[in-house]
């Protein structure tokens, strides 16, 4: 029997067992696309069929967890933050946020939110920081900002009268214009002080329209609703905020590190089809 179609551990709780897998949910097809095993038959599924509607579908993953790990070192080490909410967080992968603020400052706090049950179960199992710092984990839906920020774990480890770290990275494209997006940011950062800073990445239909309306189709048949934007959409994020240079770019000019010897060349706009950001709060 596949993985992703396994048994249930008598050791999982109830609500895991009871989950419905049989439909995917983005932090597994994510998951599938970076190469990971905790995903099922139906997201499995999602991601090849995305991957038929657009062969570049494994890009923006992999651009997608390079520019996180960029955006919090450079908050971390460069702007001194050592408190990052992660919401939209997605099923642990090395390195991992409180492993790169960590490094920087041991001290550093995460709190990290999906509402995926196993992506949490899975969080609290292999998330395990710094002695110094904390890391917490919160069952909570990013449309519902005031479940996130009323949650006991998050009043119990984040001081939101000192600057936080909002990080919403490849989460906001699977929240339609009907549900309020950019409410729902606006919502979280107005809990957070001045010098709070928002990281946030999205998907992007500008440099190749076609197929990523070809996989956000894919995903809507699934049960999944995908809503690209345009650089100017993505921009409206960032709306009252002071944009950190370089602005918002597609994700490889966001910061670029130089490459290692020997990788592979750089990829274009279009195959990484992923703007990101960094905004500081007033």
């Amino acid at each position: 029997m596949p993985d992703g179609d396994r048994m249930p551990s008598p050791e999982e709780p109830q609500y895991i067992r009871d989950l419905r897998t049989d439909r995917p949910h983005p932090a597994r097809v994510y998951d599938y696309l970076l190469g990971g095993k905790n995903n099922y038959a139906a997201d499995r599924a999602a991601a090849e069929a995305g991957k038929r509607a657009n062969p570049n579908s494994l890009i923006p993953p992999r651009e997608n967890r390079a520019f996180l790990r960029r955006a919090v070192h450079y908050l971390a080490a460069q702007e001194g933050i050592d408190q990052f909410l992660d919401v939209g967080t997605g099923l642990p992968t090395s390195p991992n946020v409180h492993e790169v603020a960590q490094a920087a400052n041991p001290a550093a706090r995460v709190v990290y939110v999906d509402n995926d049950p196993i992506v949490l179960t899975h969080a609290r199992a292999l998330l395990v920081g710094t002695p110094e710092g904390r890391t917490k984990y919160i069952e909570a839906d990013l449309r519902d900002p005031e479940a996130i920020l009323n949650a006991p774990e998050l009043q119990a480890t984040l001081d939101l009268t000192r600057p936080v770290g909002l990080l919403l990275i490849a989460i906001m494209h699977f929240v339609p214009d009907e549900a309020g997006p950019l409410d729902i940011a606006e919502r979280l950062l107005s809990a957070l002080p001045s010098g709070s800073f928002l990281a946030l990445s999205h998907l992007t239909g500008d440099f190749d329209p076609k197929a990523w309306e070809g996989v956000a189709a894919i995903y809507r048949k699934s049960g999944v609703i995908m809503q690209v934007r345009t650089k100017p959409e993505v921009e409206r994020f960032f709306d009252g905020l002071e944009l950190v240079d370089p602005g918002v770019q597609s994700l490889p000019r966001w910061r670029p590190e130089a490459p290692a010897v020997g990788t592979a060349g750089a990829v274009t706009d279009a195959e990484v089809s992923v703007y990101g950001g960094v905004g500081r709060k007033r």
